[in-house]
């Protein structure tokens, strides 16, 4: 097996530590079980205008994005016990524990670092849990639920990835013949989540058996950047989805995200994070999600 890393060009990244009113003796209390919350769901432009979302500063006379929320009180399922039940190319994720690590908390706080030492963590995973014969990590991004943070968790129930932002991606960071090449196989985009401050007890990451949600639930929304126009899904609400978060996540465990695959019925999963109302907003969150281009 053979595989690639690649990166894109992002700007430094420092994580500020949460400052937070609790003493040192005070030990969180971690939320588990199922529970019912707000997810925020797809409204439409009111002008029923294209969707759009700009990814950095928009031009000055048009909104960051124009289409709205639609907040659902929605039932949320605990995984926790029940790790083995999923299955990516099934449900969309799958959720990894015993992931040994290199990787110590600073090691997040260096671009180079991150690189070094824990991209070879992401693609020796994704090899031995995909069965994949090529993974190309093309980037990553750190959320921090702290004020003024760059990268917030996303409240927003939405997929990073749509069939068409898919190929774009395999021509955007291969060269053509290769990308030619490629696209004729079996073509998966996988996310890998981690916390870096767990346990995770606030902001925690709500995702959908993808079985769940239809096709006309999946909304196109066009992902504006400075130079090019990629493509996100964002997610109506439709009765009879099925949702689930881990409780109290561990240095540990990782979960996978699958945003697209060319074969095997094209699970992929709606995911956000969320306000879990038995810890509200709390420590503020850290973590950190790696995006793999996954071949074969």
């Amino acid at each position: 097996m053979t595989t690639q890393t690649t990166t894109t060009a992002t700007p430094p990244t420092t994580l500020t530590p949460h400052t937070s009113s609790k003493t040192n003796s005070e030990t969180p209390t971690i939320p588990t079980g199922p529970l019912t919350a707000p997810l925020n769901f797809y409204s439409s432009p009111t002008d029923n205008s294209t969707p759009y979302n700009y990814v950095s500063t928009p031009p000055p006379t048009l909104p960051q994005r124009n289409f709205g929320d639609f907040p659902h009180a929605t039932e949320i399922q605990d995984l926790r016990g029940r790790e083995d039940d999923f299955k990516a190319s099934v449900h969309g994720f799958a959720a990894v524990q015993d992931v040994s690590s290199r990787a110590s908390r600073r090691t997040f706080d260096d671009e180079a670092a991150i690189r070094e030492i824990y991209y070879p963590e992401v693609d020796e995973l994704l090899l031995q849990h995909t069965g994949a014969k090529r993974i190309l990590l093309f980037d990553h991004t750190i959320r921090l639920a702290t004020p003024g943070a760059d990268r917030a968790p996303v409240t927003r129930v939405h997929v990073d990835q749509t069939a068409k932002s898919a190929e774009q991606r395999v021509r955007f960071h291969l060269p053509a013949a290769e990308a030619e090449e490629m696209l004729k196989g079996r073509v998966r985009i996988i996310n890998v989540w981690r916390p870096l401050n767990p346990p995770i007890a606030a902001y925690p990451l709500a995702v959908a058996d993808s079985r769940s949600v239809p096709p006309e639930a999946m909304v196109g929304i066009e992902h504006r950047y400075p130079d090019r126009t990629g493509e996100t899904a964002a997610v109506r609400w439709t009765e009879g989805q099925e949702w689930w978060y881990w409780s109290g996540m561990k240095a540990d465990e990782r979960l996978l995200l699958q945003c697209f695959d060319s074969e095997d019925g094209g699970a992929r999963v709606p995911h956000s994070a969320f306000v879990d109302p038995r810890s509200g907003e709390g420590v503020g969150r850290e973590s950190i999600e790696v995006r793999a281009l996954v071949f074969g």
